[in-house]
């Protein structure tokens, strides 16, 4: 099977923790063709299909020089099997153009996932508000009297920028309300940028728990990445230490309330951000976590993905 994999370049990544090599390699252990491309590399022009000049990839047992290129064709989307996305945020103009071009290659006859529409129509930070039962207190504004008037109401709160990624921007201010001024002027630049205020959640001492789903179904384990030092953030691109542990019923009752409703908008991977008991952001840009979550319990997540990719192409036909 042909498999292409769009994503950030070849070379940066860290093997080691890296969801997309996990997917590669679990694609190559069952006799898949790999190819891999940068959303720059796509090109549509009128008469012909979206196409892109491609790296054919051979994976290697080196964990420094990992994969050894095989050739560099061009070819349609269309004429693959199937196409991964898996570029990381931030979600800009051109990750915007990107997933019009991908698209296009659908309407070509390209079998594209997490689909490109369904990217578009559930920004990480925002797609929460679909679902306000499981979020806690939440204000989405650029109006800086709107933020005093939040924290005057709730003492604690996170504000964040609603296209950081790996915990960049983020900043909590207490009930001293100390630097609120500032740090609003720095996130809505004057009232030109939206912002996101949530309720801080205490329960962030034990972890921002990702909680992977795929086609639907839950991961049994959530990554819990636990803040370090006097830190607040979780994130593992903070710092943060990742442990894995088993799903709780909270996590369980978020995940099967919007895992199915995801998978059926052509999300087949998702990653759930949940703190305490409060679902906090979804992530479907590029998800991570399987290497860790993998590594920890011995549940083979890479695996679960592409059996529910090769079944879902099955069902597509």
């Amino acid at each position: 099977m042909k498999t292409l994999f769009v994503a950030d370049p070849l070379e940066g990544f860290k093997t080691y923790k890296d969801t997309s090599f996990a997917m590669m390699r679990e694609c190559a252990a069952r006799g898949h063709t790999l190819f891999a491309c940068e959303p720059r590399d796509l090109v549509w022009e009128s008469g012909g299909r979206v196409s892109a000049a491609l790296r054919e990839i051979t994976l290697t047992a080196d964990p420094h020089d990992w994969f050894v290129q095989q050739g560099a064709p061009t070819l349609a989307l269309a004429e693959l099997d199937v196409v991964i996305m898996r570029k990381d945020p931030p979600f800009d103009s051109e990750y915007f153009y990107a997933t019009h071009l991908l698209q296009q290659a659908e309407r070509e006859g390209a079998r594209v996932f997490n689909r490109p529409a369904a990217l578009r129509d559930h920004p990480e930070k925002l797609a929460i508000l679909e679902f306000p039962q499981f979020i806690a207190p939440t204000l989405v504004t650029r109006d800086a009297d709107a933020i005093k008037r939040f924290h005057a109401e709730h003492a604690d709160i996170i504000l964040k920028p609603l296209d950081g990624m790996g915990g960049m921007g983020i900043f909590r201010v207490g009930p001293d309300g100390l630097n609120l001024g500032s740090i609003t002027e720095t996130l809505n630049k004057g009232g030109a940028h939206t912002v996101m205020v949530q309720r801080y959640v205490p329960e962030i001492v034990q972890g921002d728990k990702r909680i992977l789903v795929i086609g639907g179904e839950a991961v049994p384990y959530s990554l819990a990445r636990i803040p370090q030092g006097s830190e607040i953030r979780g994130n593992l691109a903070a710092g943060g230490k990742g442990v894995a542990q088993p799903l709780t019923a909270r996590d369980r009752e978020i995940a099967e309330h919007i895992g199915p409703l995801l998978a059926a908008r052509g999300l087949l991977l998702v990653g759930l951000d949940v703190i305490g008991d409060w679902l906090t952001e979804i992530n479907v840009t590029s998800p991570t976590c399987f290497q860790e979550i993998t590594q920890q319990t011995g549940f083979d997540v890479a695996r679960m993905f592409v059996d529910t990719l090769e079944a879902a192409l099955a069902a597509r036909g």
